[in-house]
């Protein structure tokens, strides 16, 4: 009776490891049927984008921009339901969760959370269709969005925040032998020209890269489209005197192969009333420069 009782818990054992076995050959397999979809999802996504990101004319663009992102985030969701992924999209703040439940400090907590916000604000943007850009343009390959130009309160004070999305910056995925990383070549360099109704000069702002630059938004939200860089500038309120504003964003994005693409994109317009101080409000902050007079005043140069 022994001797059986004994080949019983061997035949067991080996039933229970081959099971064992199975389950996860099985899981590696799933697994990797769940990455080829990924991949598959973001190369039909990149080979559908370029025309997005070159297309010159805005209108036709715009019109674009529903149904594109529609087909993207329509294969999105039935890859989340066939591999019983996370449709909540906040795999992010749950490993944020995790580690304040283990105790580990992180000081920077409550920055990681603003930049998860910040992105799924325009991920929700685009997913529902409501993604409707301000202002766009084309050059070098590489578009730029103005998202949205309200005034919000920063720090108990009214600032202008000009929110942008760049399309088609370089990156590359390098591993250090830890983890994989994602490094985005984009560099900003801006510059508003202010000027009265008759064009006269009257303040000029300079600015590197925006405030809270998000150069990997699949960081934060995994199917977050591929290849956009995220920011904004916050300026102070404009003096009530100024009519148009003229602000130039020239952008430089450098190649793993080693060239380098700079694109500049100007946007004119009317200053809107609420990005004014009232009158006889001064501009914080403004200097004072020499200029040629024909610079300030294009009226002059004429008259030469």
């Amino acid at each position: 009776m022994k001797r059986y009782f004994g080949v019983i818990v061997i035949v067991a054992g080996v039933l229970l490891a081959a099971v064992m076995s199975y389950r996860s050959a099985s899981s590696r397999a799933l697994e990797a049927q769940r990455n080829a979809d990924q991949q598959r999802i973001h190369a039909e996504y990149l080979e559908r984008v370029g025309w997005m990101r070159a297309n010159p004319d805005e209108a036709s663009y715009r019109d674009e921009l529903k149904p594109f992102f529609k087909n993207y985030f329509e294969q999105v969701d039935a890859h989340l339901t066939r591999f019983k992924g996370n449709t909540k999209f906040d795999d992010y703040l749950l490993e944020l969760e995790a580690r304040e439940e283990r105790g580990a400090k992180d000081e920077r907590a409550n920055d990681r959370k603003a930049f998860y916000e910040y992105t799924r604000k325009t991920f929700d943007s685009l997913r529902e269709g409501r993604y409707r850009p301000v202002w766009t343009a084309t050059d070098k390959g590489m578009r730029l969005d103005i998202i949205s130009s309200d005034v919000v309160m920063v720090l108990g004070k009214p600032q202008i925040r000009l929110q942008l999305a760049v399309w088609g910056a370089q990156r590359v995925l390098k591993d250090d032998g830890k983890v994989l990383k994602m490094m985005t070549s984009a560099s900003f360099d801006t510059v508003w020209k202010l000027t009265d109704a008759k064009g006269k000069l009257l303040g000029e702002m300079r600015g590197a890269d925006p405030s809270m630059k998000i150069d990997h938004p699949e960081r934060f939200v995994p199917s977050f489209p591929p290849q956009m860089v995220l920011g904004h500038y916050d300026l102070d309120l404009l003096p009530n005197e100024v009519a148009k504003m003229e602000m130039t964003i020239n952008l430089s994005s450098s190649a793993a192969s080693g060239g380098t693409a700079t694109s500049s994109y100007v946007w004119k317009l009317d200053v809107p009333s609420d990005w004014k101080l009232g009158a006889g409000e001064s501009w914080e902050g403004a200097t004072q420069e020499e200029r040629p007079e024909e610079e300030i005043d294009p009226s002059k140069a004429a008259a030469n």
